[in-house]
């Protein structure tokens, strides 16, 4: 191939590049401008509960294995026993709070409950928390789950649903 044939054949390609990188600017610009940002934000609840579940499942799916492994009675056998069944009661957990949360008048809440920690974070549909919501959830989850109000953190998520 000539030098002159190499040449254009690289402009080319150049040329292409940028027109592809003016384009997804553009395109990208076009998006943010139609809201796609707020599809994002109101699937936040959504996509985290999803995600959640999916981690879960597969922790549990390896639990299951290391049982399957071990003789019943045996000391791995009953760790991964008691850890499976401390899994099952935090998802329970979870799932009750949220739903007193909600019930407070909140469109949409996540709690999530560590396994390995005491911490509990939650997080509402919410644009700002004033201080009587704060308290009355710390008070649900304080009453309902005994969690000590140091280890709770909320934080508001603003999403339209």
């Amino acid at each position: 191939m000539s030098k002159t044939k190499k040449i254009i054949v690289m402009s080319s390609l150049v040329l292409l590049l940028a027109v592809t990188a003016v384009l997804n600017v553009l395109l990208a610009k076009n998006r943010t401008a139609n809201g796609d940002t707020a599809i994002t934000t109101s699937n936040y609840f959504s996509t985290y509960r999803s995600e959640r579940t999916t981690t879960r499942s597969e922790e549990l799916l390896q639990i299951d294995s290391v049982i399957a492994l071990y003789e019943e009675g045996s000391e791995k056998y009953t760790e991964a026993v008691n850890l499976k069944m401390k899994i099952v009661e935090i998802m329970e957990k979870e799932l009750v709070l949220e739903t007193m949360i909600k019930s407070k008048g909140f469109s949409d809440a996540v709690v999530s409950i560590g396994v390995d920690s005491d911490n509990v974070n939650v997080f509402i549909n919410s644009n700002e928390l004033k201080t009587e919501t704060a308290l009355s959830i710390y008070n649900c989850l304080k009453e309902e789950a005994g969690v000590n109000p140091l280890n709770i953190i909320i934080m508001p998520v603003y999403s339209q649903i």
